[in-house]
Formats: structure tokens, sequence, C-alpha cells
């Protein structure tokens, strides 16, 4: 059995934060390789080393003296050193991080090390080997990473080194310079190596025991999803839930290993489990609710529009030459509205509609801005008959009128468009009805 553990910034804060990671990785000899984050905030008014980190090379770069700066971050490992009783000194890296800054060795420089520190504390006081991702993970002459080198020097690398710590975050361009990823971090990382090691879990641990089934700033502590497969997670995440980025999902996701979401403060919990498929059924009919404001709809109008060869097309290709993306395309015999974001739209707006008018010729044509979407997701909804209506007349009975529907193939999920002001009281009559009502009944 082995088990790539991945811990964010908030569970290696401080040393005592760093003892229950220790003690989650001695209670399960499979948890061998270890990814690490920055250390984050001890409290709500702290701040993140990465942003330190930042603030620091920044200053050097506008000329500054940095000694005191470069103090304060090593005052952060030093009290995590003391506080787990190591006889480490991170002397030498920091006066060699002092020259780098100095000498403007780049921002990604900057930000890594906040990860790499932070793996040599943690490998230190697990006994564990520490392995550098610049030497492992890989990225292409223009940045882009380069996941299947990567996969084959790293695969190469720990195929004979049975416990490791590799901090999460970044690797090396072909010349050697420090690259980051631009999304996901140590999330991608962590799922790198457990595709690298043909881990059986890939275990990410942070502030949370799992994902929630919504926004708990919208409701009262929402309960826990036990297992989402990767299409509703997919479906979640696109419609706004922050939970895992793609990019951190695809590695294990094409291996077939499943992820454990953690909540270090609980490790008793079991979190949430992340799977390509199950035949689990699930807890509710509704795995998830999530949703985004801010969106503006285009209502197009014509008579026998289904049989005029090419509409759609047309309709969009306006849209693609005006570089804005749609979101949704829900249409009837003689209408059809294309959903977009109204950030990107409103400065095209006219544009888009004189382009429609010259494309399409439309009967009528006419827009409606302030929209939020919110999508249902669950593979259970498939199974249970009336699913649909309970979802309207939760929607009806919260006097949420409902302004666009959008039902995929799959019935995975059901998508609805409301007013922004009816957002948060809608998400919160779903819940009640799929969520509340079933833990009652």
């Amino acid at each position: 059995m082995k088990k790539v553990v991945k811990f964010g910034g908030s569970s290696l804060a401080s040393a005592g934060q760093m003892k229950k990671v220790g003690d989650i990785i001695r209670s399960d000899e499979a948890r061998r390789y270890i990814v690490p984050s920055a250390p984050g905030k001890r409290f709500s008014d702290d701040t993140k080393v990465t942003d330190m980190l930042y603030q620091c090379y920044d200053a050097a770069a506008r000329g500054e003296e940095i000694d005191s700066r470069i103090a304060q971050i090593h005052g952060r490992y030093r009290e995590i050193i003391e506080g787990l009783g190591l006889n480490l000194s991170l002397d030498d890296e920091f006066a060699l991080i002092t020259d780098y800054f100095k000498r403007q060795a780049g921002r990604d420089y900057a930000a890594s090390r906040g990860e790499y520190l932070n793996g040599l504390v943690l490998a230190a006081y697990l006994g564990f080997r520490f392995v550098d991702p610049a030497e492992i993970i890989c990225f292409d002459e223009r940045g882009n990473f380069d996941s299947e080198k990567t996969h084959e020097i790293m695969r190469e690398r720990l195929k004979n080194i049975e416990y490791a710590v590799i901090p999460g975050f970044y690797g090396a361009m072909p010349d050697g310079s420090i690259k980051t990823f631009s999304r996901g971090g140590s999330d991608v990382t962590g799922s790198v190596v457990a595709r690298a090691v043909r881990a059986d879990v890939y275990e990410n641990w942070t502030d949370v025991s799992g994902v929630l089934v919504t926004d708990p700033h919208i409701v009262s502590n929402p309960e826990v999803i036990e297992t989402i497969t990767y299409r509703e997670l997919r479906e979640l995440s696109y419609m706004g839930a922050t939970v895992l980025h793609e990019d951190a999902i695809f590695p294990v996701r094409k291996e077939g290993i499943p992820i454990n979401i953690r909540n270090t403060n609980r490790p008793e919990d079991p979190g949430t489990l992340i799977v390509e498929s199950t035949c689990r059924q699930p807890r509710f009919t509704v795995t998830g609710i999530a949703g985004k404001k801010g969106f503006c709809a285009i209502n197009i109008e014509k008579d026998m529009m289904n049989s005029e060869l090419g509409f759609g097309r047309r309709v969009l290709q306006v849209f693609e030459e005006n570089e804005i993306s749609f979101e949704h395309m829900p249409s009837g015999i003689d209408t059809l509205t294309v959903l977009v974001h109204q950030s990107e739209f409103v400065e095209k707006e006219q544009t888009v509609i004189s382009g429609l008018h010259r494309a399409v010729h439309p009967d009528t044509l006419d827009m409606e801005g302030d929209l939020a979407l919110i999508a249902v997701v669950g593979r259970g909804m498939k199974a249970k008959k009336g699913t649909a209506g309970l979802l309207f007349s939760a929607l009806a009975h919260a006097r949420v009128n409902i302004k666009m529907i959008d039902q995929g193939s799959s019935e995975l999920n059901i998508i609805v468009g409301v007013r922004n002001e009816d957002f948060e009281a809608a998400i919160r009559a779903i819940y009640d009805v799929f969520i509340t009502s079933e833990l009652t009944s």
C-alpha cells in the first residue's frame, strides 16, 4: 500500500500543526511520500510565508534593504524548528536566498522558497529523504509543465526511495531556473507524485473535513460529501466550487487513483473520496450545489430558425469574432439564448448586437443582465423520479423566479438561472429540499 500525502499551508503553519502532521503520517506506514506547502497563516491577521517572500523580493527589486525582512521569515522557520526540538540550521539557506534576492533571481524563485524550506524542516522531523522538485519536475522553454518528461524522471528517481518529502508548487525550466505552477500549486505536485509512484491513494490534507455540499458562507455548516466522482466534481468546480483545480486532478484520474480530502485538525473524519466511478449509493439525491453570479443572457427569436441550416454556428461565430466565450445555450423551436459572463460582454455588447443582426437577421433580440447560474449536481438524480419538480417547487416556494433551465443529457446536473439578488435564497432553498429534508425524513 502506497499513499502520497499533501498538506496545505494551514496544516503546516506552526510547530503545533507540524506535530499533528507528524502524528498523521506516522499513524499509517503507507503514507510514504509527503508533499508540503509553505507555512500558512497561524491566525486570521497573520501573513503567509509565501506573501512575506514576495514582499521581500519586491523590496529587493526596489533597491531597499531586506535584511530585516529576511530575518522575519527566518524567524518563522526558527520558531517551528525549535518547537519541534530539531537540531537543524537554515542559516546557509537564508544566506543563499538573500544573495539570490539581491541578484534578482526571479519571483518564481522567491515564491518557491517557502515550500523548499518547509520541506527541509519536515524531512528532518520525519527522518525522510528530501527530494528537491527542481530536479524532477520539468517545464519546457515556454514555461509549460512537461508532464511526460516529469513522469519519466520522477518515476526513475523515486523508485528506490521508500520515504520522501517532495515540496509542492515548483519545478525547473530547461536552464535550471525555478518555475512555479500557475494554478493548483502543491496540489498538482501531489498528483504528479501519486502517478509516478503508482500510489493507491492520494490524500490531500487541509483545514476542512472534505468537500462540502455547498458554500458554507451561504448555508451554515453544510454536510460533507462522502463520495464524489470526477465528473461530478468537474461540474461543481466549473460552477465555482473551490476544491481542486483540474490540473491537479488529471494525472491521478488518468491512472484511476482516488483522491481523499482530509482534515488535519480532525484526522478521525473520513473526509471526501473522489473517484473515477463507484457503485456506492450517494447519501443524498444531490451531491453538490454550486453557482456563480454575473451573467448576461442574449435572447434571439426568429420564426423557423430550427429549419435554417447553420443558424447556431453563425450566432456563435459572432461571439467568437469578438473573443467572448459562451457558458450555455438553451434553445426552443424559434428561440435561442446565449449566456455569457457580463464583465466580458458589456463593453462589446453593441458590436455583438450589430453582428448578430447581420449574421442571422433575428425577428427580435433582447438582453437581460445581472443573472446568476446555479448547478445542482448528483449521480443520484438520474434514478430518482421528480427531481426537477422538487427543484422548481422549492424555488417557487422561496419566491425565486427561474430565468433559465438547462439539463445535460447525462442527467448528472440541472442548471438554473436566477436574478443575482435571488442567488443566496435559491441556494438555501435547494439545499433545504434535497439535503435538510432528506436528513430529517
